[in-house]
């Protein structure tokens, strides 16, 4: 149980690490970057019990409100919040990071050391994991940190690379607003149980791909280690 819950994030790292064809990141930031990604898990926990409590406080009612609450509030902010702060002060001043995709590369591995605590938490969880779950995690859950994180890291490296500080400022708030905003869809869409929203889920998740891998495209051809034919 333990390998279905780690193999496919590795996977996922693999895939990212491949495709940094260029220029590679050194072996041992990558690793810190996960372990980042490990030891954010608990704030992340505790932050999200605290703003899942403040729901009492607020005129949060009903099933809609409460799932649009928890997609959000709970978990899209928070865990945006913690994997954007781990990516900043890991880079922003690293020289290694030194072409636009490497932006990309460092986000996602933070966001799956996350996930991959997060994934053998649920795996292993005595009435919440199992084969079954394992599966639809390996399947759509971590394929959708990874991609939130590579919006989260396209738009962190448009600042890194930005002279000018206004456009630098605006960059690094969609690094943060728009990872949160598609974050918070997702989420909801699940947590709503809507028919509609469910049958739309499939082609949101299609549209991540689809955007997710144009993104890291998009980088790879302005890298300046790029090989002119």
């Amino acid at each position: 149980m333990l390998s279905l819950a780690v193999v496919p994030v590795l996977i996922v790292l693999m895939y990212i690490y491949i495709r940094d064809r260029y220029e590679k990141e050194p072996i041992r930031l990558l690793v810190v970057g996960i372990i980042a990604g490990l030891v954010i898990t608990y704030p992340v926990i505790y932050t999200s019990l605290a703003v899942s409590g403040l729901a009492a406080f607020l005129p949060v009612q009903g099933r809609l409100s409460e799932a649009a609450y928890s997609a959000f509030a709970v978990a899209a902010f928070t865990e945006t919040a913690f994997k954007f702060a781990a990516l900043y002060f890991l880079t922003w001043r690293n020289p290694n990071l030194n072409e636009p995709v490497d932006g990309i590369v460092y986000s996602v591995f933070i966001s799956l050391g996350f996930a991959g605590a997060e994934n053998v938490l649920y795996v292993l969880h005595p009435y919440l994991g199992g084969m079954g779950t394992a599966f639809v995690r390996a399947l759509v859950s971590i394929p959708a940190h990874a991609l939130f994180a590579i919006t989260t890291g396209y738009y962190f490296a448009m600042a890194r690379f930005e002279k000018e500080k206004s456009k630098q400022r605006v960059n690094l708030f969609k690094a943060f607003a728009v990872t949160w905003l598609i974050h918070g869809i997702y989420d909801f869409m699940l947590l709503s149980e809507m028919f509609v929203l469910l049958l739309l889920f499939v082609p949101f998740l299609f549209w991540l791909w689809h955007n997710g891998l144009n993104k890291i495209q998009r980088h790879l051809d302005i890298s300046p280690f790029k090989r002119k034919i």
